[in-house]
């Protein structure tokens, strides 16, 4: 983008430079050797030379100043030029009126109405018909509007760039606040299965080898006694085994886990990560149904969420879980930017499959104002809600 601006100022730079260069090369190529040459020499070059100084492309930013010695060293030619009839024909200003266009700024804004007036000047002081000031301001005009226009397409096009690249970089960062949720959540269940493992069966496998440790030791000494021993590490090694099947058994009942409780643990930390307000709302009571359908729903939710905040840069987000004896009807709904012609890639796309595989209905739209609702209804009796659960603990 940065070189497309630079081709466009050097653009506008390279025709006023042409437009100075061309005039002087007719005066020169007009006129014979005279001390008004030498004075139209000058004041030309001091109009193609001066204004640079303070604007120019990638060196040089001060607008203002350049439109003002623009102004007072080429326009005051201009004027001169103008009041000469037999030049009439020839004489324009329509190259710097486009520079000015181009460079304006809010402080040189009273530029336009003296691009306007500078043909009515020349009246003043010489041979020039209201037809033709009139004819040539409304030129000047039409060439500073066009420059106004082209710096007008080059900053919007660098705002649009500019946005992109802002919104790829939050992209980026809520891809990497949704790793990091997923991290932080596994890591939890790992430190609490780890703590299970170690307070449960450490301190029997110690008990263990103690007790092996003494029977090996009484083996040739006292044979009954060491009989005895292995006997009571057998009933030990039962007591462990019964603890692991125990501890098994503890994380399978994780799978019975309710959605709602899921839920409010994922609206928890995705607030924590994003800053987002969430507003969770439950209506009824939640009916049991398989665990790998109600991880499908929270897939949903979590896609949802993600969405909101990374296209439509939502700041809140409402989680709207309803049970019915029958089924499960799940809204969230965001204030980010609507999504007018609803584009379904990979993430909606998936997000549909789930529900459908469910025997579900899936659906989004723009709300009426602004913002974006999700729509899922999941029946929670039927074959085809536990088929889809039982496929999938076969495989």
């Amino acid at each position: 983008m940065k070189k497309v601006f630079n081709l466009m100022d050097w653009g506008i730079f390279g025709l006023r430079s042409y437009n100075y260069a061309l005039l002087l090369f007719h005066i020169l190529m007009e006129n014979d050797y005279s001390l008004r040459l030498l004075v139209n020499v000058v004041w030309l070059l001091a109009a193609l030379i001066i204004p640079p100084l303070f604007w120019f492309p990638q060196l040089r930013k001060n607008k203002e100043w350049f439109i003002l010695l623009e102004l007072l060293l080429g326009g005051s030619y201009y004027i001169k030029l103008f009041m000469q009839a037999d030049q009439l024909g020839s004489v324009d200003y329509l190259i710097p009126s486009l520079t000015i266009g181009y460079l304006l700024t809010r402080k040189t804004v009273w530029t336009l109405p003296a691009l306007l007036l500078l043909p009515f000047t020349s009246m003043l002081f010489g041979n020039v018909s209201w037809d033709v000031a009139l004819g040539s301001s409304s030129d000047n005009f039409l060439f500073a509007f066009i420059g106004i226009w082209v710096s007008f397409i080059a900053k919007a096009y660098h705002e649009k760039n500019k946005l992109a690249k802002e919104i790829d970089e939050q992209n980026k960062l809520l891809t990497q606040y949704a790793a990091e949720i997923e991290r932080m959540t596994l890591l939890e269940e790992r430190n609490r299965m780890s703590r299970e493992m170690h307070d449960t069966l450490g301190h029997s496998f110690i008990s263990l080898i103690m007790s092996l440790d003494a029977a090996i030791a009484l083996l040739d000494g006292d044979p009954n006694l060491a009989k005895e021993k292995l006997i009571s590490i057998r009933g030990l090694t039962e007591q462990n085994l019964d603890n692991m099947r125990d501890i098994v058994h503890r994380m399978g009942e994780e799978e019975n886990i309710s959605l709602v409780h899921h839920a409010e643990r994922l609206v928890s930390n995705f607030q924590e990560y994003t800053g987002t307000v969430i507003r969770l709302t439950l209506k009824g009571i939640e009916q049991t149904f398989p665990f790998d359908a109600r991880q499908s729903v929270l897939r949903v939710i979590q896609e949802s969420f993600t969405n909101a905040l990374k296209h439509g840069k939502a700041k809140e987000i409402e989680l709207d879980i309803r049970f019915t004896p029958s089924t499960l009807r799940v809204f969230i709904r965001n204030n980010g930017k609507p999504l007018g012609k609803i584009p379904y890639g990979f993430g909606l796309t998936t997000m549909k499959n789930r529900i459908e595989l469910l025997g579900g209905t899936f659906s989004i739209s723009d709300l009426a104002v602004t913002g974006v609702e999700v729509r899922c209804e999941i029946p929670l009796k039927g074959d085809t809600l536990y088929a889809q659960n039982e496929s999938a603990h076969r495989r």
